[in-house]
């Protein structure tokens, strides 16, 4: 198996494709059951946030693998395979593992080095093993992920330009607001992890007094009376828009929650000398409903709209050392991945020598049926150890060499000698590009439209 990467994040497209492709916490289940029953796919993990869609994966087979993730993420979307795929990116093998490190540690992150996007991942992690959609190669993959991410947050200063998205956009706001929340009155829309994190950060810079509210009523309560905020029913959403300057909409909603007439409403009733309501919507879909931003009196900061603000972070040095970290442990796991491989070649090679050993042991008692219990015994303890004595070197130095770069080419040499039967799978496979819907329904997509970061084969790196 070989690890695949398909994603689109707000590098790569806007907010509308992000929309289309999100998968809502009520669609995961049936989305990774809908993947790993494709023919090339064997595991399968589901990353959905606000700023990226990304599946990894064990494949089979690099064309085929992205055949069948291209066609789920296509019908997720309601859109022909064509229009993702210059949204799309896609990393395989040493490149996938660089990614999802990279991901781990904050350095893909539209606020480089937020840890946000850890206890993003770990819940992602945690919904694929739930759906029993993760095997061993992406249990250890993510395990790994969010080691170093936690190692990254520990090991270097990256935290000091990672704020989360939330407080990133808030000082956005506050660059709109005189410069201070200090006294702000503000809202939370949505009282989720991303509401939980609005509203303690808008506590902490001093915005206030603070509203809540949310479809589930219990859960804006809590929220409020945690920061001693005031909750409000979502119908009474317009009365609390007039009163406040900042809202942070941040909920799971398939529509938007501020809709052009709620807000127009709102704003009828507000005092214009307060300045301009500023509207965050840190949600996929969307909250804020298009067109509201260009409402007079109104300042939105969406998803694109922070994407090209803070493309220019200022962690440049913290990122380098962040990335050190990164290239070692995708080196030190990718070595893992090969000694993993060599694995079945191993016990192959031993399977093989018990067989003989096995044989050679009947024949004997045939030729000398005047053995005892006792000598027959001593026998096969002696034959098995001068074997076990045998193979051990071999065994342990192809483990060593296995675990180099190239280092696959001994365990096909030992494939080779003893002429060993090892399930392989194909690092590419030779299925055509799917170019129009086939008898079954399924999508069609050109390969080469979508970008592949893969092996570079002569140095055994990425490119």
């Amino acid at each position: 198996m070989k690890l695949l990467v398909v994603g689109a994040s707000y590098r790569t497209a806007p907010v509308a494709t992000l929309e289309q492709l999100t998968v809502a916490p009520a669609d995961l289940t049936r989305t990774l059951d809908r993947l790993v029953a494709q023919p090339y796919v064997a595991e399968a993990v589901l990353v959905s946030t606000c700023n990226r869609v990304e599946v990894y994966a064990a494949v089979s087979g690099f064309h085929g693998g992205l055949g069948d993730i291209c066609a789920v993420l296509a019908e997720q979307a309601g859109a022909p395979p064509a229009a993702l795929a210059n949204h799309l990116y896609v990393h395989y093998d040493a490149a996938a593992v660089d990614h999802v490190f990279r991901v781990a540690a904050g350095l893909d992150s539209m606020v480089v080095g937020e840890a946000q996007i850890l206890g993003q991942l770990r819940d992602a992690y945690h919904w694929a093993s739930g759906a029993d959609s993760a095997g061993r190669l992406l249990h250890e993959l993510m395990q790994q992920a969010l080691r170093v991410g936690k190692r990254a947050h520990a090991e270097t200063n990256i935290d000091r330009a990672g704020q989360s998205v939330v407080t990133a956009a808030l000082d956005l706001a506050a660059g709109l607001l005189d410069g201070d929340l200090t006294g702000r009155p503000a809202m939370v829309v949505g009282a989720g992890a991303m509401g939980s994190l609005g509203v303690a950060t808008l506590s902490r810079l001093g915005a206030g007094p603070l509203t809540v509210t949310n479809r589930g009523a219990d859960r804006a309560v809590r929220l409020a009376e945690s920061y001693g905020a005031s909750a409000v029913p979502m119908a009474e959403l317009v009365d609390a828009l007039c009163t406040v300057d900042i809202v942070v909409a941040a909920t799971a909603a398939t529509e938007p929650v501020l809709t052009r007439d709620v807000v127009t409403r709102a704003l009828a009733r507000r005092d214009a000398d307060r300045g301009p309501l500023v509207l965050l919507d840190l949600a996929v879909p969307r909250d804020v409903a298009e067109g509201v931003a260009e409402l007079a009196g109104v300042e939105v900061i969406d998803i694109d709209r922070m994407a090209a603000i803070l493309a220019d972070g200022p962690a440049a040095a913290d990122a380098a050392e962040v990335t050190r970290i990164v290239t070692g442990e995708v080196e030190a796991f990718l070595s893992w991945l090969r000694g993993a491989d060599v694995a079945p070649t191993v016990a192959a090679l031993r399977g093989r020598a018990d067989d003989v050993v096995t044989a050679e042991l009947r024949r004997l008692v045939q030729r000398r049926p005047d053995f005892t219990d006792d000598q027959r015994a001593e026998v096969a303890r002696t034959v098995h150890r001068v074997v076990q004595r045998l193979l051990h070197q071999p065994t342990v130095r192809v483990r060593q060499l296995a675990a180099e770069p190239g280092g696959d080419q001994y365990a096909a040499l030992l494939r080779e000698l003893f002429d060993l039967e090892v399930p392989q799978t194909s690092p590419v496979d030779t299925v055509p590009d799917v170019v129009e819907t086939d008898a079954v329904g399924r999508p069609s997509f050109e390969v080469a439209d979508v970008p592949v970061t893969e092996p570079d084969v002569s140095t055994g790196g990425a490119r």
